[in-house]
């Protein structure tokens, strides 16, 4: 079974599978459609419906977005909090953010890395490449530096 094909779909369920879980927030409108924050090019096969079980990571939690690289990437910022505000793309990846506030924010890295997507407007998107070079490079919003995350470079 061809595994490269079977991770970003396994990423995106298991994104899915956590945005439900913490979702329910107690006093907010049922009418709301979670939008998934990880995006791949990928096609779902019926094949990749049966994940075998050494596709499956087991360090999965809420905040861990995708254990394997992404091609592509998307991050939304909503009541202003990064989700997912962990995630693995490869070398070169675009990374596009959706703000779904109504104020203006940044994705900005902190260290080493240099990307930034530029102050995003409310309801706005932008999108950057992420690094070439491996690692975990630490990010900010730098209108509201309390929001923070890592993109790692795999």
């Amino acid at each position: 079974m061809n595994t490269s094909r079977l991770r970003p779909a396994l990423g995106l369920l298991l994104l899915l599978a956590a945005t439900a879980c913490s979702s329910g927030s107690g006093g907010g409108s049922a009418s709301s459609t979670p939008t998934p924050a990880v995006s791949s090019s990928a096609a779902v096969s019926p094949s990749a419906a049966s994940p075998s079980p050494s596709a499956v990571s087991s360090s999965a939690s809420p905040s861990a977005a995708v254990s394997s690289p992404a091609a592509a990437v998307q991050v939304t910022i909503k009541e202003f909090t990064f989700g997912p505000d962990k995630f693995t793309v490869s070398p070169g990846a675009k990374v596009t953010v959706v703000n779904e506030d109504s104020t203006a924010h940044t994705l900005t890295a902190t260290g080493k890395g240099g990307f930034d997507s530029g102050t995003i407007g409310g309801g706005k998107t932008a999108t950057f490449t992420a690094p070439t070079a491996p690692g975990s490079y630490p990010f900010i919003c730098s209108l509201h530096q309390f929001m923070k995350g890592t993109l790692t470079v795999a």
